[in-house]
């Protein structure tokens, strides 16, 4: 066991572990959002309504928060302290799916490609590089899915299966909502469909089941709901001032039912295509999904369909490919975001690592195809690279990689919308990340073409994992340089200095817009012309601090005998009374102060 899970654990510590919880720095909108969400946690000691700059914030599930605000406890609040949490549940569910392919498939072998294909994922990769939940989601779900295997394999179901599940459930739920126990119990239900076992449920302790996810999921929900009951008497789902809904009506109805159908009150996010939707799936976890649609052609699905007996391995591959189809299929109907494809990512890294320890015990003709297409496209990939790299010349030092970007300071609903916003010239800010890119390319899809060639599979799926290793750490670095333009920390690092207690800090816009700032900063800010967004619903309930603020507020603040700093974007500088400083400017953002500075940081 020893030799996997050491280099399951390795590659964690080189991608998840280290680098990764230092740089870049927390980004504005979801990142620093959920940061200054878990700090709040902390500085009100509510570990049951979540507030955003003192603002009631029940949109979302508390687990994620309570592991950051824990870890500010241990830790201090450090944007690596932010990060910590999430490293280690993804560790956690590397180590789980590891089991489940092991118990799964009969062979460690299997169970450490899993891990691996798993691991390098771009997509858990890419998601865990901001705070959202859904990788710990896929936790829960992948060691739900364990318990449900191992209780069908005991001759009598046992309790701590039927327990356990049922505990996998509940976290699931505190982490992301109903989907979290909607996920597991449809995969059950449809696989035993098909094997013609739905009895098992019966056998399988229901009211035991039952009475453990009350236990776990319920108290939170109770408390929430009694501690944000409804104010006056609201007949419609729009707020109006002393008539609003509460925690019940907005968790369950605004952030579930009309989530799903795109009719969140505000309107927050738009939906990605369908298409694209469905080929992020493979994009997410390339290349190994060419491997796991060569397990799936393993299965008779014919006699699957037609709720034939089949074998034990055959039963393995129809509750993987029940288990991605579900999660697909639910957000196929849905508004959509990119990260919604990240539960259905486990089942194919399991269909992967079945494959890949099947072929390294008797390596195939059909290795040695794939070989050889990976190496087409991994040459193709590499020459474009190389000609990026050698194109576009490096920006000056010190050039603010803004000025060479097209929009900088549109919003994006879509994560990683920005890097579209890039021109040919800001390609050359990430000469170093298409460096690596070209020498892994070219140096991975030879060797693994070459071992296959020789039957090595093992050395040849090797060096594809340190191919896609490589890559993630380019993508990684060139997160890093784009991050000025989606981080305010540069500019909260300019102020800190001159900041006294008294000073009033303003954001123009959305509070999402510089939430970093805030985190950064450890301070409450006034949010001009922004009661939108996250904090709109919120801003309604009684005890709502008066942090949204008018023009004309803004001017007699800026008036006054307070010092005010404010944020805003280059291209939306509001008209202010009197003198106006810069006092710093990156990323296509800009703090004004009506007081000149000092000793602000150096750009």
């Amino acid at each position: 066991m020893k030799r996997f899970l050491f280099p399951i654990f390795g590659l964690w510590l080189l991608l998840y572990g280290s680098f990764a919880l230092v740089r870049p720095p927390l980004l504005d909108d979801a990142d620093a959002l959920h940061a200054e969400a878990a700090r709040e946690m902390l500085l009100n000691h509510d570990w049951v309504t979540l507030h955003i700059d003192g603002v009631r914030y029940l949109a979302k599930a508390p687990l994620l928060y309570w592991s950051i605000a824990t870890s500010f406890r241990i830790f201090g609040e450090h944007d690596w302290a932010a990060r910590l949490p999430l490293a280690l549940y993804s560790l956690a569910l590397f180590f789980v799916i590891f089991a489940l392919g092991r118990r799964l498939f009969g062979s460690a072998q299997a169970g450490f490609y899993t891990a691996v294909s798993l691991l390098t994922a771009s997509g858990i990769f890419g998601f865990t590089r901001i705070l959202l939940p859904d990788a710990i989601l896929c936790l829960w779900l992948s060691l739900a899915i364990y318990f449900f295997w191992k209780s069908l394999e005991e001759p009598a179901p046992s309790l701590a299966t039927a327990a356990g599940f049922a505990a996998c459930c509940a976290l699931a739920v505190l982490t992301k909502g109903l989907i979290g126990l909607g996920f597991p119990f449809a995969i059950v239900l449809v696989y035993l469909f098909f094997t013609r076992n739905l009895r098992h449920l019966l056998r399988w302790h229901p009211a035991i089941g039952a009475l453990v996810f009350l236990v776990i999921a319920a108290p939170w929900h109770i408390l929430a709901a009694l501690r944000n009951p409804n104010v006056g008497s609201p007949t419609g789902p729009l707020p109006t001032q002393g008539n609003m809904h509460g925690f019940l009506w907005f968790y369950f109805m605004n952030e579930h039912f009309r989530r799903y159908m795109g009719q969140t009150i505000p309107h927050s996010s738009d939906s990605v295509p369908l298409l694209i939707f469905w080929l992020l799936l493979f994009v997410f976890i390339a290349p190994w999904f060419v491997f796991a649609i060569k397990a799936l052609f393993h299965q008779h699905w014919g006699a699957a369909l037609r709720r034939e007996e089949i074998d034990q391995r055959q039963r393995v591959l129809l509750l993987l490919a029940i288990w991605a189809v579900a999660v697909m299929l639910f957000f196929s109907f849905s508004a959509r975001q990119e990260y919604y494809v990240l539960p259905a990512l486990p089942p194919l890294a399991l269909l992967a690592g079945y494959w890949l320890a099947e072929d390294e015990i008797a390596p195939s003709c059909a290795g040695q195809r794939t070989a050889w297409v990976l190496f087409v496209v991994g040459v193709l990939a590499a020459i474009a690279s190389a000609l990026f790299a050698a194109h576009f010349k490096p920006l000056p030092v010190g050039t603010d990689v803004t000025s060479v970007v097209r929009d900088a300071t549109r919003t994006h609903r879509l994560f990683f919308g920005h890097f579209f916003d890039l021109t040919l010239r800001a390609l050359g800010a990430f000469r170093i990340s298409f460096v690596i890119t070209t020498a892994a390319l070219l140096v991975g899809v030879s060797a693994n073409l070459w071992f296959r060639l020789k039957d090595k599979a093992r050395l040849a799926n090797c060096f594809l994992i340190g191919t896609v290793t490589a890559f993630l750490i380019a993508a990684h670095l060139a997160l890093n340089t784009l991050s000025p333009v989606l981080s305010s920390q540069i500019l909260a690092n300019a102020i800190k200095p001159e900041m006294d207690q008294d000073d009033v800090i303003i954001v123009n816009g959305r509070f999402e817009y510089a939430s970093s700032l805030a985190f950064y900063l450890d301070r409450q800010v006034q949010i001009l012309n922004g009661r939108s967004g996250g904090l709109w619903y919120g801003s309604f309930f009684p005890d709502a601090p008066k942090v949204f603020i008018e023009n004309g507020q803004t001017n007699q603040l800026w008036s006054g005998n307070n010092r005010v700093f404010l944020w805003t974007p280059l291209d939306q500088v509001p008209q202010l009374p009197g003198q106006t400083f810069v006092i710093g400017r990156s990323g296509g953002k800009e703090i004004l102060s009506n007081r000149p500075g000092s000793h602000g940081a150096e750009f």
